[in-house]
């Protein structure tokens, strides 16, 4: 009888633990709000590397370099979604900026969300995958070379 019942407990436990672990939510959250969390992203991001999400207008684009995606995960532990969303949101748009910079452009435009290759373009908002104990938000967009001196 004790084998069974211990039995019985290990599978809901394994059951429980895969329930648990298996949360995948997608939400969408605003690009300003991440962008403009508090001292520590405004320092982090590059303020030469301009960003510009969706179908947003540009300058006039001098030179395009080329498509790359950036894919960041953080741990959601003892976090809100939106918490865990924002920090790997600002790391995954550092990485573009940095590539950016490594490929000599000074700008990334149409930048879009492509978490688990779900494609979302939208000017103000990005998608997250949230889930239990991680969340990721993975950005593609366009490195390329603004023409210097043009109005937006």
């Amino acid at each position: 009888m004790k084998t069974i019942l211990a039995a019985s407990v290990s599978v809901l436990a394994v059951l429980t633990f895969s329930v648990a672990q298996a949360r995948d939510d997608r939400l969408m959250f605003p690009v300003k709000d991440a962008m403009a969390k508090g001292e520590t992203t405004k320092d982090r991001l590059d303020h030469e590397i301009k960003m510009y999400f969706g179908k947003q207008a540009t300058p006039p684009v001098e030179k395009k370099i080329g498509e790359w995606t950036s894919n960041k995960k953080t741990n959601a532990a003892n976090k809100s979604d939106q918490e865990a969303c924002e920090i790997a949101f600002v790391s995954a748009a550092i990485a573009l900026q940095e590539r950016a910079k490594r490929e000599g452009g000074n700008a990334v435009i149409n930048i879009k969300s492509v978490y688990k290759n779900e494609n979302v373009e939208n000017n103000t908002e990005y998608l997250c995958g949230a889930g239990t104990f991680l969340s990721g938000v993975a950005l593609r967009g366009t490195v390329v070379t603004l023409k210097k001196g043009a109005k937006k």
